[in-house]
C-alpha cells in the first residue's frame, strides 16, 4: 500500500484540504450501515427509467455506438436539447454552438464556475440550498456570500439581493436553484422579474441549475433564462425528472462565446459524454414527456401523504412546488440540533434523513426528506418516526 512520500506532503491546493467531499453522501454513508435503516436520503428516484430509453440503449450498444463522439456532445442530442427548451423558455439555442452536453448537470456546474470565477470573485448564493455550489466556490478560492432565504418562504428576493449588491458590488454570479433542493420552492414569472430587474443593473451571470424543472407539481416552471438570456447559464438534465441518475446526462445553454469556454475545459476534463447513453438521452427527450408526467403524478402523491403526516407529528412543512423533497421544521420537543436528531433518528428509529445544517445558512433546525421512495417505503419510514417522536415526548 503507497503512501505518499512525506516530502510531498501538505503539497495539494489549500482550498481544497480546507473543504469536504459531500456532506450529504457523508450522512447517507455514515448511517447506511446500521442495521435495518431505512433511507430517505439520496435525491435517488425509486422509479425505473422508460423501457423505451433502455431499448434504444441497448440497440445503440449492439450497434457498435462505442466511438468518440464530439466534445460538445452528438450533435442530434444538442438539437433535441434545443428542441427540448425552445419549447420550454421560448428561446432559440443554437444547437451547434449554444448547447453542451455534460457528465450529469454537476459536471455542467463545476465547468461553469470554473470557467467564470477566479481567486477572490463573490459568488451570491441564496440558502438553504445543494451544497455542492459552495464547496465548487471554495475549491475555486472564490468567496462565497450566503443570503439566508428561511423568512422569504426560502425563496431570495429583489430587496435582499440588492442589499446584497450594495455590500459587494462587484459580485461575479448568482446561482439559482429552483425548484429548490432542499425546500421544494420554485419562482414565479412575477418574482424572476423582480430579480431580473436588479440584476440587469450589476454585473452578475446568472448560474440557474433547473435540474428539477420537469418536477413542478401546481404551476408550469418558468426560466430566468426567459429574461435574461445574455447573463445566465441555463443547466438541466435527464437525471432526476426521467429517473435517469446513472446515465450522467446533463446539458447547458448560453451565449456561444461563453459556452465555447467552458466547453475548453468540459474537453481537459472528460473528452465528451458516452456515445451510448447521448443515444439513451435522445430518446428521452423526444419521447419522453408521457414518462415523465406519470413519475410526477406519483411524486405528487407521495408528497401529499408525507406532508400530511408530518404535520400531524408537529413537524411544520410547506407542500413543495417542486423537487421530491420536504424541508421540515424541527418540533420544539425534539433535539434542535438537526445533525445529533438525525443521528438519534437513524440510530433508534433506523430511519435515515438529511440534517437541514448541510444546506448552509437557514438550514439548521430543520430536516430534509426525500420521498424519491415507494409508497410502502414511505408509510414504514412514518409509522418509525411516529414511535420515535412519541418516545421522545
Amino acid at each position: 500500500m503507497p503512501e505518499l512520500d512525506s516530502a510531498l506532503q501538505n503539497q495539494t491546493r489549500p482550498a481544497l484540504s480546507a473543504i469536504s467531499r459531500s456532506a450529504i453522501r457523508q450522512f447517507d454513508q455514515q448511517v447506511s450501515d446500521i442495521p435495518g435503516i431505512l433511507k430517505l436520503t439520496l435525491g435517488e428516484p425509486d422509479l425505473n427509467t422508460p423501457e423505451h430509453v433502455k431499448q434504444v440503449l441497448i440497440n445503440a450498444i449492439t450497434n457498435n455506438a462505442s466511438h468518440y463522439a464530439p466534445s460538445a456532445g452528438l450533435l442530434r442530442l444538442r438539437q433535441a436539447v434545443s428542441k427540448y427548451l425552445l419549447n420550454s423558455t421560448n428561446i432559440r439555442y443554437n444547437p451547434a454552438s449554444e448547447i453542451l452536453i455534460a457528465i450529469g448537470a454537476t459536471e455542467a456546474i463545476f465547468a461553469t464556475m470554473q470557467t467564470i470565477l477566479s481567486v477572490g470573485d463573490e459568488v451570491i448564493i441564496p440558502t438553504p440550498t445543494f451544497p455542492l455550489y459552495m464547496a465548487i466556490a471554495k475549491a475555486i478560492d472564490a468567496t462565497v456570500i450566503e443570503i439566508d432565504t428561511s423568512d422569504t418562504d426560502f425563496v431570495l428576493t429583489a430587496d435582499a439581493l440588492k442589499q446584497a449588491l450594495q455590500a459587494h458590488p462587484n459580485a461575479k454570479m448568482l446561482v439559482l436553484n429552483y425548484p429548490t433542493n432542499p425546500t421544494g420552492a420554485t419562482y414565479s414569472k412575477s418574482k424572476l422579474t423582480e430579480l431580473a430587474q436588479v440584476i440587469q443593473n450589476s454585473k452578475l451571470f446568472v448560474l440557474a441549475d433547473e435540474i428539477y424543472g420537469e418536477l413542478s407539481y401546481d404551476n408550469k416552471h418558468y426560466s430566468i433564462a426567459e429574461l435574461l438570456p445574455s447573463r445566465t447559464i441555463l443547466i438541466n438534465g435527464i437525471s432526476k425528472s426521467y429517473a435517469m441518475t446513472g446515465y450522467r446526462i446533463g446539458f447547458l445553454a448560453a451565449p456561444a462565446t461563453l459556452t465555447s469556454n467552458i466547453l475548453k475545459l468540459h474537453g481537459f476534463m472528460v473528452t465528451t459524454a458516452p456515445t451510448s447513453i447521448m443515444e439513451g438521452a435522445i430518446e428521452a427527450l423526444l419521447h419522453g414527456q408521457d414518462d415523465v408526467a406519470k413519475m410526477c403524478e406519483q411524486y405528487r402523491l407521495r408528497r401529499d401523504y408525507l406532508v400530511k403526516e408530518l404535520n400531524q407529528l408537529n413537524f411544520q412543512v410547506r407542500s413543495p412546488a417542486g423537487t421530491f423533497y420536504l424541508f421540515a421544521k424541527i418540533p420544539i420537543n425534539l433535539i434542535q440540533n438537526s445533525n445529533q436528531l438525525a443521528l438519534q433518528i437513524a440510530h433508534q428509529a433506523k430511519l435515515a434523513v438529511i440534517p437541514g445544517k448541510v444546506f448552509g445558512a437557514g438550514g439548521e433546525g430543520y430536516l430534509r426528506f426525500s420521498y424519491a421512495a415507494s409508497m410502502s417505503n414511505l408509510h414504514e419510514a412514518v409509522r418509525r418516526l411516529t414511535k420515535f417522536v412519541q418516545e421522545e415526548k
